[in-house]
């Protein structure tokens, strides 16, 4: 519009992004210091919005960067996952309909290596449309137009299952340091370089030490969408088993349990009998 800039994107309803206040509540009960209030908590996340409509891009980045959010903006599927790449989101607003490079094509290069919340942002209506997104590795997807409320409550939504199931802090296994907050693995100080699906497989076998685990297990709490197979479990922990031996000559971690699954345990606690391996896993 001449003479004034647009308010709301077209295909979007609800009101527009502004800044407001920050929201508090009262203290908890027991504390009886007067007039103490206490801020309200809600995860302020890095999201990358990805959008080719340049008002809805700039309307969503001005609300969420109102709601406190770090945001990273991208007009196409090639600049974001340039940015993807560059800024490690913790999140992706995902629009569909993008030329060149769709965002179905952007969700499986980003599925190819991480698991980060993905909502797609699409005026597409169709069940098919919305199946497909979903069985690609979308956690959510939401259609045009929309209130931004719903958009925000969708984020929380998707943020607290994402970190329900985060494992947090640092994990120590023998040698074996997990630090989940850095995405780290350390064996005798040294850093193991491991893929994001190795991650998540060793993270999985490390939350439970001295157990054994069945590979249907691994692969449902490893590949969270059901894309995982022993197969796949079996490849990867000879993949990590590879990893560890070559950082550290003779140390057996993971150990086979014939016709059962997998242990982690560091050596010299119990690994008689157990039939370690270092080429693929049960059948």
């Amino acid at each position: 519009m001449a003479g004034s800039g647009p308010r709301r994107a077209t295909g979007w309803r609800g009101r527009p992004a502004q800044e407001e206040p920050p929201s508090w509540s009262s203290s908890p009960p027991g504390d009886r210091r007067p007039g103490t209030l206490q801020r309200r908590r809600r995860a302020l996340v890095r999201i990358l919005v990805v959008d080719d409509d340049p008002r809805a891009l700039a309307l969503l980045e001005k609300f969420l960067r109102s709601r406190g959010h770090q945001v990273i903006a991208a007009r196409d599927g090639s600049q974001a996952i340039t940015q993807f790449v560059a800024h490690d989101p913790q999140l992706v607003l995902l629009d569909v309909n993008m030329p060149e490079r769709s965002g179905f094509d952007v969700l499986a290069e980003i599925r190819a290596t991480s698991q980060v919340p993905v909502i797609m942002v699409t005026v597409r209506n169709t069940t098919e449309d919305k199946v497909r997104g979903l069985r690609a590795g979308a956690d959510d997807y939401v259609t045009k137009p929309f209130d931004l409320d719903e958009i925000e409550a969708r984020i929380e939504a998707v943020q607290r299952r994402y970190l329900a199931d985060a494992p947090e802090g640092q994990v120590e296994v023998g040698p074996l340091l997990i630090d989940h907050d850095a995405k780290r693995v350390l064996v005798e100080g040294r850093e193991l370089r491991l893929s994001p699906r190795e991650y998540q497989v060793l993270a999985v076998l490390a939350s439970q030490p001295g157990r054994v685990l069945a590979p249907p297990e691994i692969a449902r709490r490893a590949w969270p969408r059901d894309e995982g197979t022993s197969d796949d479990v079996a490849k990867y922990v000879y993949l990590l088993r590879q990893k560890l031996q070559a950082a550290c000559p003779g140390l057996e971690l993971i150990h086979t349990v014939r016709g059962f699954g997998y242990r982690l345990e560091p050596p010299g606690d119990g690994d008689e009998g157990t039939g370690t391996q270092l080429g693929p896993g049960p059948r």
